[in-house]
C-alpha cells in the first residue's frame, strides 16, 4: 500500500492508509495502547490494541489503519492531526532503538552544549534542535532565491586552493599528493573571477579560518553566503543590495516560519526602510561619548562596541541593524577599493545586527596595474595569483564589489541562540572535530573508517 505523509491524513477520514516514521511517545492502558508516530510532515495520535505496547521511543515503524475523527473534546488545535487519529490494524517495526542519552520529547532540551554536540545524533530529534536548522535552510533558500530575482546567477568554488585570498598566515594547510595547498578562507578570489561571466553571481560555500579563538560568537569551519556584483555605479550599490538581500531573508522567514519563532519566544530584528549608515570614525565618536571609553582612535569596533553602536541605532532609528563603513585600508583585506577622496580608508561597510557582525563587503579594486602593485605591497608575489585571478584582470574587468553574510552567525541572532555553535550541525572548532580534541595535541583516532591511519 502507497505510503501516506502525516500531514495529509486528515484528508482520509474513514480510509485506511499506511504511513511510516518514528515513535514520539507510547502510552499503554491495559487492553487499549496509545502513541504518537512523526514523520518529516508531522505527528499523529495512533490507538491499538496491548500488542501495539511493542513499540518503543524512537522506534522506526511502518503502520496500517483507519482514520478517524476524534472527540471534540480531545482536539489538539497545536497539530494539523489534531482531529482525527489512526485506528491501528497492522505495524511492522522496521528498526528497534536503544534508549537515548536524554529525554529528547521534552519541550526544554536541558542538557549542556557539550552534551548536546556529543549526541548530535540523538538532540537532532528534539524539536527544537530540528526547527534551529529549518530556519537555517530557510535562510539559505530565501537568499538564493532573492539574488537570483535580481538576476545572479549561481556557482560553486572550490574550497581547496594554491594560496591565501587574504594574504594571510590563518589558513589550513593541505598535502595535496605532494604539494602545498590550502583550505580555503573564503570565495573571495573566485567570485570577482566569476562576474567575468556572470556579471553577477553568489555561492553558498564552505569557508576555513585558522584563527586561534574559542568564542560564542566563532567557528573554524563556517558556510558563507557570497554575493558579487559587477559593473556598479557606486560602492553604495553593493550596500544596498546587501540591505535588501538580509530583508528578503527576513521576509520569507516572517512569512513561512512565524511558528517556529513564537516557539522559541523571538521576535525577527527590527529594521528601517533604509538601514542607517556610519562611517567607521563616526561610530568610534558615538561609541566613545556612550560608553564612557576612548575608542576613538581604534581601528575596528570591538564586542562592546558593536553592541552599543546597534543601540544607538534602535534608539535613534528603530532599527537593529546599522551599516558601518569606511574601515582603514591597513584593516581591510588587500583587494578592497581606497576611497578616492581619502585613500586612507577604503570603500567597505560591514553589517551590524543585534550587535555582532553579520555581513562584510566592500567595492574591489579592479584595476588589473593597482592590484599588481597591492599584492605586491603587502609583501606576497604576483605570480602566486596569476591563475586564475590576475589573469581575469587583463581581459575587461568592470568595476565591481560584493559581500558575505556568515550563516551560521544570522541564525544564531535571529533566534536568539547564546553560542553559535547551536547554530551549527557539526561544529569545527580548537577544541572539536565531531570529538572533543585532547589538550596538547596528544593523539586521537576517529572510529570510522575502520582502516583509518592514526591521526596525529
Amino acid at each position: 500500500m502507497k505510503r501516506t505523509l502525516i500531514s495529509e491524513t486528515p484528508n482520509f477520514i474513514g480510509q485506511k492508509v499506511h504511513i511510516k516514521g518514528w515513535v514520539n511517545s507510547v502510552r499503554s492502558h491495559g487492553k487499549v495502547t496509545f502513541a504518537d508516530i512523526r514523520d518529516r510532515s508531522s505527528l499523529i495520535q495512533i490507538v491499538g490494541d496491548e500488542k501495539l505496547a511493542e513499540i518503543k521511543p524512537e522506534y522506526a515503524v511502518s503502520i496500517t489503519g483507519k482514520i478517524n475523527p476524534r472527540s471534540e473534546k480531545y482536539f489538539n488545535p497545536k497539530l494539523v492531526t489534531g482531529q482525527i487519529e489512526m485506528e491501528v490494524e497492522s505495524f511492522e517495526i522496521i528498526s528497534p532503538s536503544l534508549d537515548l542519552p536524554f529525554d529528547v520529547h521534552q519541550e526544554e532540551l536541558n542538557v549542556s552544549l557539550p552534551v548536546l554536540l556529543d549526541n548530535r545524533p540523538a538532540s537532532l530529534r528534539h524539536s527544537a534542535t530540528r526547527d534551529i536548522f529549518t530556519i537555517q535552510a530557510a535562510i539559505t533558500n530565501a537568499f538564493r532565491e532573492y539574488l537570483m530575482s535580481q538576476d545572479f546567477t549561481e556557482f560553486h568554488a572550490p574550497t581547496i586552493v594554491a594560496g591565501s585570498s587574504e594574504g594571510g598566515s590563518q589558513v589550513f594547510p593541505v598535502d595535496y599528493f605532494g604539494y602545498q595547498a590550502y583550505l580555503a578562507q573564503s570565495p573571495q578570489l573566485y567570485k570577482q573571477v566569476m562576474i567575468t561571466a556572470y556579471e553577477r553571481v553568489f555561492t553558498i560555500a564552505h569557508a576555513y579560518r585558522a584563527e586561534p579563538s574559542v568564542t560564542t560568537r566563532h567557528l573554524t569551519e563556517y558556510v558563507s553566503l557570497d554575493a558579487e556584483m559587477g559593473f556598479i555605479d557606486s560602492w553604495q550599490d553593493v550596500v544596498d543590495m546587501a540591505d535588501s538581500t538580509v530583508k528578503a531573508i527576513f521576509s520569507k522567514i516572517s512569512q513561512d516560519y512565524s511558528d517556529i519563532l513564537t516557539r522559541f519566544s523571538v521576535t525577527l530584528p527590527k529594521t528601517a526602510d533604509k538601514t542607517p549608515q556610519l562611517k567607521l570614525s563616526e561610530a568610534l565618536k558615538i561609541v566613545s561619548q556612550r560608553s564612557g571609553r576612548d575608542v576613538s582612535h581604534d581601528l575596528d569596533l570591538d564586542p562592546e562596541g558593536e553592541r552599543e553602536i546597534c543601540r544607538w541605532a534602535l534608539e535613534e532609528h528603530g532599527s537593529d541593524l546599522v551599516f558601518i563603513t569606511h574601515f582603514p585600508t591597513k584593516k581591510r583585506a588587500w583587494y578592497s577599493y581606497a576611497d578616492p577622496q581619502n585613500p586612507e580608508e577604503t570603500l567597505s561597510f560591514d553589517l551590524i545586527g543585534c550587535g555582532v557582525e553579520w555581513i562584510s563587503g566592500s567595492q574591489r579594486i579592479s584595476d588589473y596595474q593597482q592590484l599588481l602593485d597591492k599584492i605586491k605591497a603587502i609583501g606576497q608575489k604576483p605570480e602566486d595569483y596569476e591563475y586564475p585571478y590576475l589573469q581575469a584582470f587583463r581581459y575587461g574587468m568592470p568595476p565591481e564589489g560584493g559581500f558575505a553574510l556568515g550563516l551560521e552567525r544570522i541564525t544564531q541572532n535571529i533566534l536568539g541562540l547564546d553560542n553559535i555553535r547551536q547554530a551549527t550541525l557539526f561544529p569545527r572548532d580548537m577544541e572539536r572535530i565531531d570529538v572533543h580534541l585532547p589538550k596538547h595535541g596528544k593523539p586521537f583516532v576517529f572510529v570510522p573508517p575502520s582502516n583509518a591511519k592514526k591521526n596525529k
